[in-house]
């Protein structure tokens, strides 16, 4: 029995000296590698969007609050003014605090000395409402790049097992794809 196996190993130790060597897993290990690397760079630059949109998110939710307060307070300023204006007895005194009350009312929407104005507040906002879109725009093609190269990966390995070459190429055209796309994205072209 044992010279059987013995035999049985030599015939296929020859066969596969003379069968050509394949080299596809070895390959595809390879890419599956490449793109497993380019797919961890595309969650940390998807990771560092997401955060930025949340981020500019916030600031556009404070600025904003910020905006509505001073308006209200400049409403309630000025109301206050035409009420006592309107019911107190005129004096210099009365009139000294209309005044100042109008004074701070127009201080409170027009400060552009410190940029707290109703319009240097509405320009911040929308400046930061413009880079909250452009990170949660780069978050979103990010979350497809990284979504294509999982797929690419599933593809290369499927054809490790199959030893079907051709779902290897079109898992490495995914993942050429997706990876020209994540260039794009992280320089701002797409």
């Amino acid at each position: 029995m044992s010279v059987e196996i013995a035999t049985d190993a030599l015939e296929r130790h020859e066969h596969l000296q003379h069968a050509p060597e394949d080299h596809h897993g070895r390959r595809t290990a390879l890419l599956i590698g490449v793109m497993a690397a380019v797919l961890a760079l595309a969650e940390m630059a998807e990771r560092s969007a997401q955060n930025a949109y949340l981020s500019h998110h916030i600031a556009v939710s404070d600025d904003y609050a910020f905006y509505q307060a001073r308006q209200t307070r400049a409403l309630i300023l000025n109301e206050t003014a035409t009420v006592l204006h309107a019911l107190a007895p005129a004096t210099a005194e009365t009139d000294k605090q209309v005044a100042d009350t109008r004074a701070e009312a127009l201080r409170l929407t027009e400060d552009s000395e410190r940029g707290n104005g109703l319009k240097q507040l509405q320009a911040r906002t929308a400046a930061e409402a413009a880079q909250r879109d452009v990170a949660l725009h780069r978050y979103e093609w990010l979350e497809i790049v990284t979504s294509a190269l999982q797929i690419a990966i599933v593809l290369a390995s499927v054809s490790v097992v199959t030893q079907w070459r051709p779902v290897a190429y079109l898992g490495a055209a995914i993942g050429a794809g997706a990876a020209a796309l994540a260039l794009l994205v992280v320089n701002g072209m797409v």
